[in-house]
């Protein structure tokens, strides 16, 4: 009965107008249906499945996405995202994924602003370059930026304490691509426990915790939209992220610049451009993005 039930509910879809989402539901019947017929839950354990989810959504709102949280235990996040991203030999920087603290506008700042409202004490300066594949300058591209403070928080968790759109930017390369801002290092942290996905990470017993890490989203016309993480050199968690995000060619150096370091020849001015006392961390990247097509969605 269960196979020709199966087959009952995939012929509900056959007048489907898109072939696409055609496809997807079929696939996701069939899936789930073989799910219940391999775990063959109780009544009451089904019940608790709907309970779940349900809980996951009451806990959204429009600055908390716990369905997107949700995707990135279960490590969904991170395989959509390796599915959607440019291949290897395409040479562009690698994606990871969104994370859920995307939910606010990054407030538009200039080249060299301080994403730092706070006044944090590990200071950082971020400098990089777009380039294509091939080396040549993407200027004009747009870098969004957000992260969390030294001890681990987003302003939209803290609200009472930090104000809205610390930690966050949103910069337009220069003509060569080049684009800096000034921050604080940030801290590795907790995914919210307060909701359903950290009831779930207790009861399976994992950690919440992710590695300090920036987060970048970069888009130049013609170009696929690249979201990927600047992970901080010798953060903990770097082999138990709790999203499993990190790859290796996204951990970067936060190197400190004294009294003693002189800059010369960098692509930017000690004295100029870093607006900050010494001692301070400086994280230098260079970002590939790929042509749009060779990192699509099928």
């Amino acid at each position: 009965m269960s196979a020709t039930l199966t087959d009952e509910v995939l012929a509900s879809f056959a007048r489907t107008p898109d072939a696409r989402l055609r496809a997807v539901l079929e696939r996701v019947v069939v899936h789930l249906h073989e799910l219940v017929r391999e775990v063959e839950p109780t009544v009451a354990e089904w019940e608790a499945a709907i309970g779940f989810l349900t809980a996951i959504g009451a806990a959204c709102d429009e600055t908390r996405q716990e369905f997107i949280l949700l995707s990135d235990v279960l490590g969904v996040s991170s395989l959509v995202e390796a599915l959607n991203g440019a291949p290897v030999e395409s040479g562009g920087t690698e994606s990871t994924v969104l994370g859920p603290f995307h939910v606010t506008a990054s407030p538009p700042r200039e080249l060299g602003d301080s994403i730092d409202d706070l006044g944090g004490g590990r200071r950082a300066l971020v400098t990089g370059r777009v380039v294509d594949p091939a080396g040549n300058a993407v200027p004009g591209a747009e870098i969004d930026v957000w992260q969390c403070t030294e001890d681990g928080f987003y302003d939209v968790q803290q609200p009472e304490r930090q104000p809205a759109g610390n930690g966050r930017g949103l910069f337009r390369a220069d003509a060569d691509g080049r684009f800096r801002f000034r921050t604080v290092v940030p801290g590795h942290y907790p995914i919210p426990t307060d909701g359903p996905v950290g009831a779930l990470l207790a009861a399976t017993r994992r950690h919440p915790y992710r590695p300090a890490h920036v987060h970048l989203l970069v888009g130049a016309p013609g170009f696929a939209t690249l979201t990927t993480h600047l992970f901080v050199r010798g953060s903990p968690y770097l082999d138990a992220d709790a999203v499993f995000a990190v790859k290796e060619g996204l951990v970067v150096d936060f190197a400190e610049v004294d009294v003693d370091t002189a800059g010369d020849g960098a692509p930017w001015s000690p004295t100029v451009d870093d607006g900050l006392d010494r001692p301070y961390r400086h994280a230098d990247v260079e970002v590939v993005l790929v042509p749009a097509g060779l990192a699509s969605a099928p």
